[in-house]
């Protein structure tokens, strides 16, 4: 059913082509501004920064992409993304060592930014109804009352490279223009109140270098792995260095290349390639810094430290705006760590396919509505975001915790991490929730009010006391991660029930 003549989509990134995807069915004329010339190819950008470091598309984005855009995985893969599973072809360097490589349910695509945004646009540029206007500056709303509450957005002020600033009219208007969006600054100046904002800035601050990868008969046998992770440290020694405290990742990319991306919070990080280096050579094991030895670099060190979370409620607003919503980071940002940008996006926009299917107009509530609706969609990744920033000391923002309740939830984070990695190792149930948790699909509170995972994670603990594990874990993180597959290891449910 169409809707409306013409909504516009105010950014071209992963939030906005997730946008245009949603809205081309229900409406006549789709319009996405973005500011850069995009390339053709899978090129970086001024507007996407973040696009030089690691990103995760989470299953739960994989398939929220897939259901507006049938066929994106097929295509992502054709493209050079690897499918890979975890458990199997990462190394993973734990508090205790190397844990144990394994199957899980777990799987992933692992491509660069670049390549996902090159797929998702050869995609939507193929939608007839849809129109992307580049070297586009947005300056502006338009409303259909002088001011305030009440009225609707009904058009965009924009202007084209050097041309004179124009409007656009639009039935329903799309922010995804990303963290720096000044759109609540815009509602406000046309009469309503400030927007609350939700925030909780851990200092995040992550590097990252790219490579080539030497060519696959001159690595060495014991690179098995296709990534490589190193976790932090979990106790606060003062005598250990600095690099310990990194969360690093040696991550594979289409095309035979990988970045290394090194990240903390609150501590400053290396921005040159000799710091980098060095940095690399102290991190806990020495596999790390000998993979970046044997690859080639291909950039210098990109540094981002914008990484706070930040919850735009504009559906708190007494009368939102009619016609205006909001995808991806201009209304919910995390902390990039946790992977989870993308794929919330991805969400929010086959919510709005949703609300756009079940609409008979655009009119009166739709866009409150729908900022009400997303906020359970939204809510998922922001408490996942929130168990473990707001254990830092360094941590600032509204969502930030009196200092006795601050030192609980940083006494808590790692015992409970680590008691359900633990158990997920020999009990698929729990790998299965685990999974599921990671991945969006499910909240922390759904997995711990689950009695099968409670019982789980208890029998685990009296094992554990007993000695009575059976997968091995805690390899020396001095040598190389071992190769062997423990899958056979891990007991499965049919087998402990008739033991």
């Amino acid at each position: 059913m169409t809707l409306a003549t013409t909504a516009v989509v105010l950014g071209g990134s992963v939030a906005g082509l997730c946008a245009a995807g949603a809205l081309a069915p229900h409406v006549e004329e789709v319009v996405v501004l973005e500011r850069d010339v995009l390339p053709a190819d899978a090129e970086h950008r001024r507007g996407v920064p973040q696009s030089k470091h690691p990103h995760f598309l989470l299953n739960a984005g994989r398939r929220s992409i897939g259901t507006l855009f049938p066929g994106f995985e097929d295509d992502l893969i054709a493209a050079g993304g690897m499918p890979l599973m975890p458990s199997l072809d990462a190394a993973y360097l734990e508090e205790t060592g190397w844990a144990p490589r394994k199957r899980s349910t777990m799987t992933m695509i692992y491509s660069s930014r670049i390549l996902i945004e090159r797929v998702l646009r050869d995609r939507v540029r193929a939608l007839p109804n849809v129109t992307i206007r580049e070297g586009v500056a947005v300056q502006g709303l338009e409303f259909s009352a002088p001011s305030g509450p009440g009225s609707a957005v009904t058009g965009v002020r924009l202007q084209a490279g050097d041309g004179p600033s124009e409007v656009l009219a639009a039935d329903l208007v799309v922010d995804a223009l990303g963290r720096g969006s000044s759109v609540a600054d815009w509602i406000e100046s046309a009469g309503w109140p400030a927007v609350p904002v939700k925030t909780l800035d851990a200092k995040v601050t992550y590097i990252s270098r790219w490579y080539d990868l030497p060519p696959e008969s001159e690595r060495p046998d014991s690179w098995w792995w296709r990534h490589l992770i190193v976790m932090p440290t979990q106790d606060d020694a003062r005598d250990r260095p600095a690099e310990h405290s990194f969360l690093s990742n040696f991550f594979p990319l289409e095309n035979g290349r990988a970045i290394a991306c090194m990240g903390s919070w609150g501590l400053e990080m290396p921005r040159t390639v000799e710091d980098f280096t060095a940095s690399a050579e102290r991190l806990r094991t020495p596999v790390f810094a000998d993979a970046m030895k044997r690859s080639t670099p291909t950039s210098e060190v990109h540094l981002t430290r914008s990484t706070g979370n930040k919850w735009r409620r504009y559906d708190q607003l007494p009368t939102p705006p009619r016609g205006l919503v909001f995808i991806g980071d201009s209304i919910c940002a995390f902390n990039p760590f946790y992977g989870q940008g993308m794929s919330s996006a991805a969400r929010s926009a086959v919510q709005l396919q949703g609300a756009l299917e079940d609409a008979t107009s655009l009119d009166g509530s739709f866009a409150g509505d729908f900022l009400r609706e997303q906020v359970a969609t939204l809510d998922v990744p922001w408490k996942l975001a929130m168990a473990r920033d707001q254990g830092f000391e360094c941590a600032t923002g509204t969502e930030s915790l009196p200092s006795w309740q601050r030192r609980i939830v940083a006494a808590m984070t790692w015992p409970v991490f680590n008691t359900i990695t633990g158990a997920a190792r020999e009990d698929q149930v729990i790998d299965e929730h685990f999974a599921r948790v990671f991945n969006l699909d499910e909240t922390l509170g759904e997995m711990f009010r689950s009695p099968r995972v409670l019982f789980g994670l208890a029998r685990h603990q009296v094992k554990a006391a007993l000695g009575r594990t059976t997968v091995p874990f805690g390899f020396d993180p001095l040598l190389d991660p071992p190769a062997t597959d423990y899958s056979e290891a891990a007991p499965t449910e049919k087998a402990e029930a008739l033991a």
